[in-house]
């Protein structure tokens, strides 16, 4: 067993259904700039219809090149994909990801301590999924256990936003007309990478979803889903 410290990061993606994402490109200064501040997380039904994927991207940006090659996961530094399936908003299963040694471990999907819960974590070596070799910019490198996929290195930035328009909104010459079209818009990120982990698994690890949240407040008959959020956690 390992212990860590409590999150110094998180970014939640409320339901997973869909393909859904959610976004923090600045974090606060004790993880800015670090394999512990989280840029984007992604969760989606895999190619498939079984499958779910799960796609956390740190560090942004990397500009390409040095640095991007130069860029490591934090050895103390814990990635947990938190998973909530009864619906109190807590997490009941956790995927875990800490590289050693330019190996990514994943371990679980394991049950969560309710002791735990939002506070410190431990890692049961017992519960291990597998590892992948942490790519770099010459080679990619997937492991492939059974029905699970693993992945762990830089990509390109997949998060799109014309940083340039949302500042002109911002400070009121571009209000009234509001973004551009896609077409039209200029993608502040598109000569950036991230380090980034990915995890395709059966997902009935997951358990049953709970019912979707939004039922609770109005008659949207939607189905059920998972709620879903990543945070990084310091060791001590």
């Amino acid at each position: 067993m390992s212990k860590f410290y409590t999150l110094i990061s998180i970014l939640s993606l409320g339901v997973l259904w869909m393909v859904l994402s959610a976004s923090e490109q600045g974090d606060g200064p004790a993880v800015a700039y670090t394999s512990a501040d989280i840029a984007d997380f992604y969760a989606f039904r895999g190619a498939q219809a079984d499958k779910t994927v799960f796609v956390v991207t740190l560090q942004s940006p990397l500009s390409i090149g040095t640095v991007t090659q130069e860029a490591r996961f934090d050895p103390n530094v814990l990635i947990e994909f938190n998973i909530d399936n009864d619906g109190d908003f807590k997490e009941d299963l956790v995927i875990q990801a800490i590289p050693r040694d330019s190996i990514m471990y994943f371990f679980g999907p394991s049950t969560v301590n309710e002791q735990q819960q939002g506070r410190s974590s431990e890692i049961d070596v017992n519960d291990l999924m597998g590892s992948v070799q942490i790519s770099d910019l010459e080679q990619t490198y997937v492991t492939q256990l059974d029905s699970i996929s693993l992945f762990a290195g830089p990509r390109r930035d997949p998060f799109f936003f014309d940083q340039a328009r949302f500042s002109l909104i911002q400070n009121g010459t571009a209000a009234p007309e509001g973004f551009n079209s896609g077409a039209e818009a200029i993608d502040a990120y598109l000569q950036s990478n991230v380090l980034t982990v990915a995890l395709s698994l059966p997902t009935e690890l997951l358990g049953v979803a709970p019912t979707h949240a939004l039922n609770e407040y109005g008659d949207f008959n939607l189905p059920n889903a998972y709620n879903v959020w990543v945070s990084t956690k310091r060791k001590y």
